[in-house]
């Protein structure tokens, strides 16, 4: 197996750093800038692995990769792109490409990939075809990078994937691409909401009944399992369902069959099974709500969706989006100006991506101008509500010029000694209010149990402290 790596770049600066880092690792690199001298240098050469930008200074890197494979259909190839999106990511799935990196990328990783593409033997299997141009999901950011990333990974098998996240994240528009742009794709996509479903209900929700299974069951009733065969079965809410419906899922899921209540016949399904949650399964494990075992059978593929607060810096993207989106629906077609995305951007997003729509949504509806700007967004949706700079900041702000002007701080240190301050009084008001109760207080602050209880080790913390006794 050859140890020369074909650099395909039209970025100089980008194409020494990759170069000298690989060189380091014993690796021989050719390098070029173009389609053409991609295929000049692989007619006379064989490479143990390919990096190819997308945007090259002759065409698109993506779309040519079909000559490469009429090449050398067994070399690995590694994709690199600024075109951030989802599309390429699956774009770059599609190709086969064994890997795929957004600018920036962390250079030890891509080091790393280059080294397990060339111990490899031969590509994967074909990925699917993309379905249409539109993507499920939107946005640019470092955040979404990642998940663009397991998306992909994910799409040329059935692994299992849960799905974690605050409330309007976008859980299910992860298990629509997953499934739109997956092998299933021609199959069925079926969603099941866990915690919409009465807990008396929710076994024959799943799994169907027979006539006269119980009061009320006057025809027989097919499940959702047998709804989604040969295609998805998107379990929504799974930490709310009731432990007998867990177990009944859990001996579906080992074995591939189920059987409708009341029924006596197993029937064999084929579904693949994404489930998405916005709760804590671990203290829910803890405490016997939620079966471990069914966790470690859903838990195959985690995908965790970053709160809107993670990714400000797709909100004007998300914003014009979602006013296409509302031109769609019969709404008056609007764009947003710059400073109306600096308002939007400015906001504290509770409701995550889903309140970003529903606000875009009102403003299409009631703006007075074919363009909205920011003083439509405080006509509209106000100017106190969720926006940053209120009294309450303005009186924290002054906190902070008081703990300043009373403490002198080095040079290089102002940022952690002024969060050490403040963060420590914040975790322990959280504390204070939720009884100790680590779960409840996470909620409060907006962040995940785990980060919680990392930094009440760090703060020397002791939540047992809060505890009100009963």
């Amino acid at each position: 197996m050859s140890a020369r790596i074909l650099l395909v770049e039209d970025d100089s600066a980008i194409a020494t750093v990759v170069t000298a880092a690989l060189e380091d690792e014993g690796f021989s690199v050719h390098r070029c800038d173009s389609i053409a001298g991609r295929d000049r240098l692989l007619a006379d050469n064989r490479y143990g692995a390919m990096l190819t930008d997308v945007m090259l200074t002759d065409g698109d890197g993506i779309s040519s990769l079909d000559a490469v494979r009429e090449i050398d259909d067994q070399m690995p190839i590694i994709v690199l792109s600024a075109q951030n999106t989802l599309d390429t990511a699956v774009r770059a799935s599609e190709t086969q490409a064994f890997e795929y990196f957004p600018k920036p990328f962390d250079l030890d990783e891509l080091v790393r990939a280059v080294r397990q593409a060339v111990a490899q033997d031969g590509a994967e299997d074909a990925a699917p075809d993309m379905v249409g141009d539109g993507m499920p999901l939107v946005g640019r950011s470092p955040a979404m990078q990642g998940v663009y990333r397991m998306i992909t990974r994910v799409l040329r098998n059935d692994l299992t994937v849960l799905v974690t996240g605050e409330s309007g994240t976008g859980k299910e528009l992860v298990a629509e691409a997953i499934h739109q742009l997956g092998a299933r794709k021609s199959g069925p996509f079926v969603a099941v909401n866990a915690a919409a479903i009465p807990a008396d209900l929710i076994e024959s929700e799943l799994f169907g009944h027979e006539k006269g299974a119980f009061t009320g069951a006057i025809t027989q009733a097919i499940g959702k399992f047998e709804q989604a065969n040969g295609g998805t079965l998107f379990l929504d809410e799974i930490g709310d369902m009731p432990a007998e419906a867990q177990t009944r899922l859990l001996r579906a899921l080992q074995s591939g069959r189920i059987r409708r209540v009341g029924g006596r016949q197993e029937i064999a399904v084929d579904v693949r099974i994404i489930a998405a949650t916005n709760r804590d399964l671990a203290p829910m494990i803890a405490n016997g709500t939620f079966r471990e075992d069914l966790f470690y059978r859903l838990n195959v593929v985690p995908i965790e969706l970053p709160p809107l607060r993670e990714r400000a810096q797709d909100i004007g993207e998300l914003a014009r989006h979602f006013l296409l989106q509302a031109a769609e629906d019969a709404l008056p077609r609007r764009t947003i100006s710059k400073d109306a995305i600096a308002a939007l951007e400015a906001r504290h997003w509770r409701g995550n991506v889903r309140e970003l729509r529903n606000v875009i949504y009102r403003l299409a509806l009631m703006a007075r101008e074919d363009q909205i700007d920011a003083e439509a967004i405080t006509d509209i949706i106000g100017s106190e509500e969720g926006v940053k700079g209120t009294s309450q900041d303005r009186g924290f702000a002054a906190t902070l010029d008081q703990w300043l002007a009373a403490n002198t701080v080095q040079p290089g240190t102002l940022y952690h000694s002024a969060l050490a301050a403040f963060e420590k009084p914040l975790f322990e008001h959280a504390l204070s209010q939720t009884g100790g109760n680590q779960l409840r207080a996470a909620q409060l602050l907006g962040i995940n149990r785990n980060t919680l209880r990392k930094r009440l080790g760090e703060l020397a913390i002791n939540a047992d402290s809060f505890v009100r006794p009963v």
